[in-house]
């Protein structure tokens, strides 16, 4: 599994018991686990729910989904 692949699913799990949809960045961060300090990794990549969450504009949102959440987050990470 590539890095990329690997950072979306674990966004997506992180995010398994969340409740859609997610309406502001402070509810999406508070969705996961460890909340902002949530850490996924692979290979040499980590990166904090906090940290990802820099990378969301106040237009990303309603998400509507976890794979919406990752999909973003991925893309916009350069992964």
């Amino acid at each position: 599994m590539s890095v990329r692949d690997e950072i979306h699913s674990q966004i997506v799990g992180g995010l398994a018991n969340a409740t859609f949809p997610i309406e502001t960045p402070d509810a999406l961060l508070a969705a996961f686990p460890a909340g902002a300090d949530t850490t996924c990794k692979a290979g040499d990549v980590e990166v904090t729910a906090g940290e990802a969450g820099k990378l969301l504009t106040a237009e990303d949102f309603p998400f509507e989904s976890a794979k919406q959440v990752a999909d973003v987050i991925v893309k916009r990470a350069g992964l």
